[in-house]
């Protein structure tokens, strides 16, 4: 059985975490969490945006600044 957590009362910087944690869990027990379909059309949309000049990129340091800068 899996301990209580109130998800609903954690701030977005501390749903991050958890959501880091959990992931290097998953990759520590498994070695290697396979993605499904789904990511690579994401992924290859996003591609073509890139190339096409209709998004930016940021670094992961930058995207994650911001949202711990939403949850405060």
């Amino acid at each position: 059985m899996l301990p209580e957590i109130s998800i609903e009362s954690m701030s977005v910087a501390e749903k991050v975490c958890l959501l880091e944690r959990v992931w290097e869990s998953l990759c520590r027990e498994t070695g290697d969490v396979g993605s499904p379909d789904w990511h690579r059309e994401v992924l290859e949309e996003r591609t073509r945006r890139l190339q096409s000049g209709d998004a930016t990129i940021s670094s992961w340091a930058e995207a994650k600044a911001r949202l711990l800068e939403l949850g405060k």
